[in-house]
């Protein structure tokens, strides 16, 4: 059970809202490390983007029978993780920080990696990898956020929903594909 919380008291919520002003959205009731909540941010970001530029390769070189639907699909999460991104920006933004889109370092600070696989199913296997990375690395980021935070906790949050679809339809495109052979 909480405690009991004190009643707001709404002329010092005004007078506390009239400081520090060129903070914008962060407040003096906001209780999380920002600097590491915006490097945790930077690390999602720089995720999505190596995401990003997997997928869109395997939309373009995608090949073979089930190819089409399968580039399709490339290109929707493309899409999405291009709007996870966003938001992260964004929010990294809305905290003070600034969004790192280095291409220099961007590899380096990303959880996923970037493996361009040469058959449609290596495609597909590496996106799955790369979406469980993801979900795991959003769920540690929830849990390191916590309650201090629920903003930024709410979008990790929303994200993971989506990295874990992913996965699933990833998961069974795989089924459709041939297994690799194995040299003998």
């Amino acid at each position: 059970m909480n405690p009991p919380t004190k009643p707001l008291d709404i002329t010092e919520l005004r007078q506390s809202a009239r400081q520090h002003i060129e903070e914008g959205a962060v407040t003096a009731g906001y209780s999380a490390n920002r600097e590491k909540v915006i490097e945790l941010l930077n690390e999602a970001l720089a995720t999505e983007l190596v995401c990003v530029l997997r997928y869109r390769r395997h939309h373009f070189m995608a090949s073979g029978i089930h190819s089409h639907a399968t580039a399709a699909e490339f290109l929707v999460h493309s899409n999405e993780e291009q709007g996870h991104a966003d938001q992260l920006a964004e929010r990294i933004v809305q905290l003070g920080g600034e969004p790192d889109f280095s291409p220099d370092s961007l590899s380096r600070r990303s959880h996923a990696e970037y493996v361009e696989g040469v058959t449609l199913g290596d495609m597909i296997r590496e996106n799955l990898v790369a979406e469980r990375i993801a979900i795991d690395s959003y769920r540690h980021a929830i849990e390191v956020v916590g309650a201090d935070d629920p903003t930024t906790r709410r979008l990790f949050e929303s994200i993971l929903a989506v990295e874990e679809e992913h996965a699933d339809e990833l998961a069974d495109l795989l089924t459709q594909v041939p297994a690799p052979t194995q040299a003998a």
